[in-house]
């Protein structure tokens, strides 16, 4: 028996981030919308646990963790723990997403992981008690389970389905090197020593996107990440600036980034963006439409 289970790349399109906590998290308000750049993961059947890994020609394999604490392989055992079971299965995942690019990649293949256990192992698993665990395992996952576009607050974890009607045409450039997570938001809390408790209200964003109009969502996008982001990378600032020059509405960093994405007007201004920034020597640009379904089964 063999089960595949397809998981979307994640960006956010309003990211306000208020102080650092007693816990050592940061309060968030987010958007976040699922786009289409997956990674695929097949799970059969077998006596022990195991994965192997292939990747798009533009992510390097050595970035991709391996080991035993991948969260793949970490997702597996927290669900078979919650079922009273062994952890078994061969795992392949195919993957596109960039890694450490702000993406959420290792978020998406988490939430396949939990989609396909339960599938292959016949548990039946409640959507709570999987957002439970996904969120036991990262403030992405959950959103990684849900897709589409959602609104998600505490560290993230908890999220809200976002009626968005809208199709909103993309560009993303992946960096060839990651960018620590931990490491960007320390050096927010550097930068912003006077952040406040409670993060930027993404009110405005979600009105934006109820309009369906591209030039207002433009406007609208935020992220308190972004300026640290630069700081410690700054021909992610200079990407921006050229990817605008090309014609996109708007560029902005992709979670933590390195990753830059940009909203453009339309299908034929997508590829109008991505050719400009090719032609500039970026040798991966990649092009998605958002919002898309969120980890789900192929078969």
């Amino acid at each position: 028996m063999n089960t595949t289970v397809r998981a979307a790349a994640k960006i956010n399109l309003h990211l306000g981030v208020g102080r650092v906590r007693e816990d050592g998290f940061h309060p968030l308000d987010t958007v976040y919308q699922a786009i289409g750049i997956h990674d695929d993961l097949s799970l059969a059947a077998a006596d022990d646990l195991t994965l192997a890994t292939r990747v798009a020609d533009h992510i390097d394999p050595a970035d991709v963790p391996d080991g035993p604490d991948n969260i793949v392989l970490r997702a597996a055992r927290l669900l078979a723990s919650h079922a009273g079971r062994p952890a078994t299965g061969a795992f392949e995942v195919r993957k596109d997403i960039p890694v450490a690019g702000g993406m959420a990649g290792g978020s998406a293949d988490a939430a396949a992981a939990l989609v396909a256990c339960d599938r292959l192992w016949g548990l039946g698993t409640s959507d709570d008690d999987l957002l439970a665990l996904a969120a036991e395992l990262g403030s992405d996952i959950p959103f990684s389970l849900v897709g589409g576009t959602a609104r998600g607050v505490g560290r993230g974890e908890l999220v809200t389905p976002v009626d968005d009607r809208g199709a909103w045409w993309w560009v993303a450039v992946p960096a060839a090197e990651g960018l620590s997570t931990p490491a960007v938001y320390r050096h927010f809390d550097t930068m912003r020593p006077d952040a406040p408790e409670v993060p930027a209200s993404a009110d405005a964003l979600l009105a934006a996107l109820a309009s369906g109009e591209p030039v207002r969502l433009a406007r609208a996008l935020h992220n308190d990440l972004q300026e640290p982001a630069i700081d410690l990378r700054p021909e992610l600032g200079d990407l921006i600036t050229l990817g605008e020059a090309e014609g996109a509405l708007r560029g902005i960093v992709s979670g933590s980034g390195p990753t830059v994405v940009f909203l453009c007007d339309s299908a034929d201004g997508a590829r109008e963006t991505a050719a400009g920034l090719a032609g500039a020597g970026h040798d991966v640009v990649l092009t998605a439409t958002g919002p898309v379904a969120g980890a789900h089964l192929l078969a």
